[in-house]
């Protein structure tokens, strides 16, 4: 008798438990805590620094919007806003995080007016590669320190591309050796922009719809932008000819910024599905470039001269960095301990770097 009736309060028990589960809210999940948005459509406003559906930046993020639909089975929409529409390229970061707009895709270093730190996370002059960048972040400590201090902007960012070596960028004149530079008036970004500046250039800072147009009347004599795909496609062989090989961005960094509070909003799964969907967008984007610009190097106009700044530069790039960084170090404690946590990583690396890319790089 008692073992019937404890399989009778087992039986009813259960049954208690199944109601229950079937009246709780449907975007509940008992089992993880996570929100299961069935029913309901969360839509997010991201803006842009590119002109609309600009090859592999731009069309990146349009398939990323794409990608968090599908994979939340369309409960998170994400509207992408090509620059100037909602805001002007080079405010995203202030729209953001005033919560006029919920996210952007932009260059880290174009904000390092706010926190010289910043230009950090966007990537070194003669630094690490976009696989070590990405290391740094995840395994370093990188991501730690840049979400700190975006947080004091309410801002939560994630990775959003990386486009992999840069080149050095266009110039009206040849370079052949260092005074050629003085006096230069150049679109270039960044630390590579400091660096440029110790060596006697004038660094300008130009969104990429204004840069051609720049270049062609003579407002500035060089500019830098990414590599060859996007380079020739922009028409800078036009009105500058020589086209230097890279060292100011080996590795750059885009970024996938979201308002903080907004962000700490969404449900778990939204947040999860975001963060996949941009790493997904970061490994695609990478490869991409790596294609598009071997191709459209093979295609380049014969009239472009592919060349290497004299070897006085590179030894007096080094030490201007070196400047740079000390200087920047003692201005900003920010900027001292984001470098710190670099180096530490690039002392960690470097060894195994040496007997393994670099190795084969050499006997390939």
């Amino acid at each position: 008798m008692k073992r019937r009736a404890f399989l009778k309060g087992t039986a009813v028990a259960t049954g208690a438990l199944a109601l229950s589960a079937c009246h709780r809210p449907k975007e509940q999940d008992a089992v993880s805590g996570a929100m299961i948005n069935r029913g309901r459509v969360e839509t997010l406003k991201l803006a842009t620094s590119w002109p609309a559906h600009f090859p592999i930046m731009g069309t990146g993020v349009d398939r990323f919007a794409k990608r968090c639909e599908a994979l939340s089975g369309g409960s998170l929409k994400i509207s992408v806003y090509a620059k100037n529409i909602l805001v002007p390229a080079l405010q995203v970061f202030d729209a953001c995080s005033a919560a006029q707009i919920d996210a952007f895709h932009s260059g880290v270093y174009y904000w390092k007016g706010k926190n010289p730190a910043f230009s950090i996370f966007g990537g070194m002059p003669l630094g690490f590669l976009s696989e070590e960048m990405l290391t740094w972040f995840k395994f370093g400590g990188g991501y730690a320190l840049w979400r700190e201090l975006y947080g004091k902007f309410n801002l939560y960012p994630l990775v959003g591309g990386t486009t992999g070596p840069q080149m050095g960028g266009w110039f009206k004149k040849k370079i052949t050796r260092l005074e050629d530079l003085k006096g230069l008036k150049m679109r270039i970004p960044g630390l590579g922009g400091e660096v440029m500046k110790k060596l006697g250039v004038n660094p300008v800072l130009l969104p990429a719809g204004e840069i051609y147009t720049a270049l062609e009347r003579g407002t500035i004599d060089a500019t830098e932008w990414v590599g060859p795909a996007l380079d020739k496609m922009m028409g800078f062989y036009k009105a500058a000819p020589y086209y230097y090989k890279g060292w100011h961005e080996p590795g750059s960094i885009l970024e996938l910024t979201f308002n903080k509070k907004r962000w700490e909003k969404l449900s778990e799964e939204h947040r999860a599905i975001i963060t996949a969907a941009a790493e997904e967008m970061t490994a695609t984007m990478l490869q991409e470039f790596r294609y598009e610009n071997a191709k459209a190097l093979r295609e380049m106009p014969k009239s472009v001269e592919i060349c290497d700044f004299p070897e006085t530069f590179y030894k007096a790039a080094h030490d201007a960095l070196a400047e740079v960084l000390e200087e920047q170090s003692a201005k900003s404690a920010d900027f001292k301990r984001v470098l710190e946590s670099y180096n530490a990583f690039y002392t960690l690396n470097k060894p195994y770097d040496d007997i393994s890319t670099k190795h084969l790089l050499e006997i390939r």
